[in-house]
């Protein structure tokens, strides 16, 4: 089963029929996981063996807030796509061990056709080539990105926000294999959440450093990261980049903000005081930057399933701002471009109601012969325009550079 949404509509589409609803997207998600029944026990050691996986974009925020819709939107792009699974392919790198795992409701005729495809795979391939036609070109000038930062500070001080994520998007036209892209950037990128994810008409290549929510057996974790350096070949002057972070600050100021707001967003599912902070400020190093990440943690309530969770969180609250619908307003103001995948989240949901997810940040979007990438960052009353700027060219440089 696959769940398409794109605006009011969600296209649901089986082996026998499709259908389209206009309901709630995430109320579809769980209404199929509540239908599917509970896993067996002997599966809950894996991470995922079945339940719905895909992602959730951005512009799917519409569904649940009021926004004004000031952009134009892009062309055979879904909000949301997510695919039932009834079985999965399990590798454990460190191990160098894997399983093929099919849950009871797995017709046969889908286990034969697998196990065969399986054989039939070819042994790992070369390399194609995969090169951009040329260099990404930004979507704003650095004088156009200055003046949105001005105009965000302007907000500040009328009282409309604290804290607006703005981001900027670049652009190329590109020829390859998405997939040998993909494995090319994750070569030179030690990021925890990469994820890849394809179809007929687009394909998102994802090194993100950033965890969304995680639930594992109705605990809840998230962790946001506010707070950038680059990192250095020199180990001396790595470690005070590093602790020039730490010090921050202007960067524990902007931390410190979307903790506050995550707290509210996943006490809508929590369990009431189960919320509590029990890393703030922590500095973790990637290849390319340090970030500020800081960890909170609750307890799903009774009644209450992952989805839901997922649903009042978003979109994350780190790549918004603080608060959060008046912060998404001014993007939708500022920004030149439809945001799509970005900023949203890849997830896997179990239906068991365990569920991890990834926050679209370091994501590369393939669509109609192009290839997108952003960099954002927090602005705050005191952002300096040059160091926000810079900022955005450093976390996503080493991406646009992997592929030229």
């Amino acid at each position: 089963c696959v769940l398409d949404t794109r605006g009011n509509e969600t296209r649901i589409t089986t082996a026998s029929a499709t259908h389209v609803s206009g309901e709630d997207p995430f109320l579809l998600a769980q209404d199929l996981l509540t239908a599917s029944g509970a896993m067996e026990p002997s599966l809950s050691a894996y991470p995922f063996v079945g339940g719905l996986a895909g992602f959730f974009g951005y512009d799917l925020g519409r569904r649940i807030e009021s926004l004004p819709d000031l952009l134009p939107k892009v062309d055979g792009f879904p909000d949301m796509r997510l695919g039932y699974y009834t079985w999965a392919l399990v590798l454990n790198h460190s191990s160098q061990k894997g399983w093929l795992i099919f849950q009871s409701d797995c017709s046969q005729t889908l286990r034969t056709d697998i196990r065969k495809r399986l054989k039939l795979a070819p042994e790992e391939s070369s390399d194609p080539g995969y090169r951009s036609e040329y260099l990404f070109s930004p979507s704003a000038t650095r004088d156009e990105y200055f003046d949105a930062i001005s105009k965000i500070k302007a907000y500040i001080r009328q009282g409309d926000c604290y804290q607006v994520n703005l981001a900027q998007r670049f652009q190329a036209t590109y020829e390859g294999d998405e997939w040998f892209a993909y494995k090319r950037l994750s070569r030179r990128t030690d990021a925890p959440f990469s994820a890849f994810m394809q179809t007929d008409d687009y394909a998102l290549v994802s090194l993100s450093p950033e965890r969304f929510i995680e639930v594992t057996d109705g605990k809840v974790e998230t962790k946001p990261i506010k707070g950038t350096r680059p990192r250095d070949a020199d180990p001396e002057k790595d470690r005070q980049y590093a602790q020039l972070l730490k010090n921050s600050t202007k960067d524990r100021a902007e931390n410190l903000m979307i903790v506050d707001l995550l707290r509210n967003d996943l006490s809508k599912a929590c369990e009431l005081g189960s919320v509590s902070v029990p890393k703030l400020f922590d500095i973790e190093g990637y290849s390319n930057v340090h970030h500020m990440v800081s960890t909170v943690q609750g307890k799903l309530a009774a009644g209450k399933h992952a989805v839901d969770l997922l649903e009042g969180s978003f979109p994350g609250g780190s790549i918004t701002g603080a608060p959060k619908l008046r912060a998404m307003e001014i993007i939708e103001e500022l920004e030149p471009h439809r945001r799509t995948a970005y900023c949203g989240s890849i997830a896997y949901v179990d239906c068991n109601g365990n569920m991890d997810s990834s926050i679209l940040i370091r994501t590369l979007v393939c669509h109609d012969g192009n290839i997108y990438c952003w960099g954002g960052g927090g602005i705050v009353a005191d952002s300096d325009a040059d160091k926000e700027y810079s900022e955005t060219l450093v976390k996503v440089s080493h991406l646009m550079e992997g592929l030229a």
